[in-house]
């Protein structure tokens, strides 16, 4: 039984991106089946897959930071400003309403996405820089991620800085620290490491729940206004997440970083964790804005697909020219 299980968890990690597109059209075609995915369930959810974050980490992950501090903050850095800016620069530049604004602007701000580690690894980034960099800005989130939306969206909606801490704090300090002091205890021992196994599998499946819930919590919006705001909102997601590949990719080239550092901060930067942002924006903004949760969770779906084919491309071009160099 166990040996399925790990298969079907290494499935489920090889092939996220249909996984969430199977389960995005699931969800539009029958939405009933995901209308459990809401409220305290989703942010259990999303507890769930943070915790399996956790369970990655080890002493030598937190070592690594204190040996790189210079990268790790590059990185930080980049994550929350370029993000936040370029979210802030096309709500002006599309004209977009508060709801649609709200929900761009909180992708923006909330940390990297825990996928973004399985995109490094595919291309042959650094992946201990890339769980660092995942693990610092979740550390920061609780403080940066209400204090920038604050800052960029106070002025128009009101904007419960205090709850979104606490919130924050809850579904990724605690069950991340929970998963670490797991691994630090019992990772040595087979039946955790079997446990652990199976936990990428765990992660894409309470993704794609959480994708399902958003898309059942908003599938009346989005029949009543049709393809106009699809096409809108994918389109400034599209940007979103573009610019910050990038964007990131340049910043790591000023800072002289390798080829598998560029790559893995490219991806860092661009791959934000949507999910978080869905659970705030049903939290703290949705009653009042409820189209706001649309830009989270088309971008749930998207960054798993443009983070798997920027991977790809990036390992296209080692095949194309034979062999790895240090040129791109």
């Amino acid at each position: 039984m166990i040996d399925i299980l790990q298969r079907i968890s290494r499935l489920l990690s090889a092939h996220t991106s249909a996984f969430i597109i199977g389960t995005a059209l699931c969800a539009m075609a029958l939405p009933q089946l995901f209308g459990w995915v809401s409220g305290l369930t989703q942010t259990a959810v999303l507890g769930v897959i943070m915790l399996s974050m956790g369970m990655t980490l080890t002493a030598a992950d937190f070592r690594h930071l204190a040996a790189h501090p210079a990268c790790i903050a590059v990185g930080t850095v980049a994550q929350y400003t370029l993000m936040p800016l370029i979210a802030w620069a096309l709500t002006l530049a599309m004209r977009l309403d508060a709801s649609l604004a709200i929900g761009i602007v909180l992708v923006g701000c909330c940390p990297g996405g825990v996928s973004s580690n399985i995109m490094s690894f595919l291309c042959k980034g650094d992946v201990a820089f890339s769980v660092g960099m995942t693990t610092v800005s979740t550390l920061l989130s609780p403080l940066v991620t209400p204090m920038l939306v604050l800052w960029i969206a106070g002025q128009s909606v009101e904007v419960d800085a205090a709850g979104m801490f606490v919130n924050i704090l809850i579904v990724t300090l605690l069950p991340v620290g929970i998963g670490f002091g797991l691994n630090t205890w019992l990772g040595r021992r087979s039946g955790f490491g079997t446990v652990r196994s199976l936990m990428p599998g765990v992660s894409v499946a309470g993704l794609a729940c959480i994708v399902g819930g958003v898309i059942c919590s908003v599938h009346s919006q989005l029949l009543e206004h049709g393809w106009e705001l699809f096409g809108l909102t994918f389109a400034v997601v599209l940007c979103h997440n573009s610019l910050g590949y990038a964007l990131g990719y340049l910043a790591a080239r000023l800072f002289a970083m390798d080829r598998a550092r560029r790559r893995t901060l490219s991806i860092e930067v661009g791959m934000q964790n949507a999910g978080l942002a869905t659970n705030l924006a049903a939290n703290f903004f949705m009653a009042a804005n409820p189209l706001s949760v649309v830009p989270c969770a088309i971008s749930c779906v998207w960054h798993s697909i443009s983070g798997t084919l920027l991977a790809q491309l990036f390992v296209w071009k080692d095949n194309r020219n034979g062999k790895e160099t240090e040129t791109e």
